[in-house]
């Protein structure tokens, strides 16, 4: 039997150490203008005891201000950052799109990314060219596959990572501020292709500061802040105190 896709975070905390060390001659003369030891912050708590349950087919947006966790929480889910305390459970292959560079080689072609992005979220050699064109007709970048992709917009970055990361049919999908960027056309085209995915049952996470995307893509918010969860409900009654309380 199949293990129902899953995301689960209990008492998930994230600290990260915001110390400057004296271990090199800039962190000494550096240290030198900064508050005395006692007064100084050592640690910054970014995620502080998280619970929560993504199950099968939930559609899930996050919201909160910046600095209140959303793309933490994120790449803990993804497991680029392990929680400091707290277990983890992801049961289901995670597609993050949320480092644009990441899975990128700057100096290679478009052609070249896409190989390489499709095989670090997966795909075996076969399979990257038997999708390789279908995912190039997607982006609709044309010639400009055949350049390096140091020479991008951010545009066209969103265009080609979009494309590899939902043409490998993901089973949890994480996204984090990349549909309202690009332009009109192929935003639209992006949110069709949302919706088919979301048609699938498959889970979705999509971090967003604009309130209307999460409105049409998800039927369950969670709102963060300062590294906690503020309220976890459906879609309406969370944007409704979140805009009241202006995210407070």
């Amino acid at each position: 039997m199949i293990p129902e896709l899953k995301i689960s975070l209990r008492d998930v905390r994230v600290r990260f150490d915001v110390s400057m060390r004296q271990d090199s001659l800039k962190g000494a003369l550096l240290n030198a203008f900064r508050p005395k030891a006692k007064e100084r912050i050592e640690f910054v708590d970014a995620l502080k005891g998280i619970n929560l349950e993504i199950a099968h087919g939930e559609r899930v947006g996050l919201v909160g201000l910046n600095g209140a966790g959303k793309s933490t929480i994120l790449k803990v889910m993804a497991g680029i950052y392990p929680p400091t305390s707290g277990e983890t459970e992801i049961v289901g292959h995670v597609s993050p799109m949320f480092e644009l560079a990441t899975g990128f080689e700057m100096t290679q072609t478009g052609w070249d990314n896409i190989r390489i992005r499709a095989m670090l979220l997966g795909l075996a050699p076969d399979e990257v060219e038997a999708r390789i064109h279908s995912i190039a007709e997607f982006s609709e970048l044309g010639h400009f596959l055949d350049y390096p992709v140091k020479t991008y917009s951010a545009g066209m970055f969103i265009r080609l990572a979009f494309s590899v990361s939902t043409a490998i049919n993901p089973e949890i999908l994480l996204l984090d501020e990349v549909m309202g960027a690009g332009d009109l056309v192929f935003a639209d085209k992006a949110k069709r292709r949302m919706y088919e995915f979301m048609e699938q049952g498959k889970i979705l996470v999509f971090s967003s500061h604009s309130l209307p995307l999460v409105e049409d893509f998800c039927e369950r918010v969670i709102w963060l802040r300062k590294g906690e969860v503020a309220m976890d409900g459906p879609t309406a009654e969370v944007l409704a105190e979140y805009t009241r309380r202006g995210g407070q």
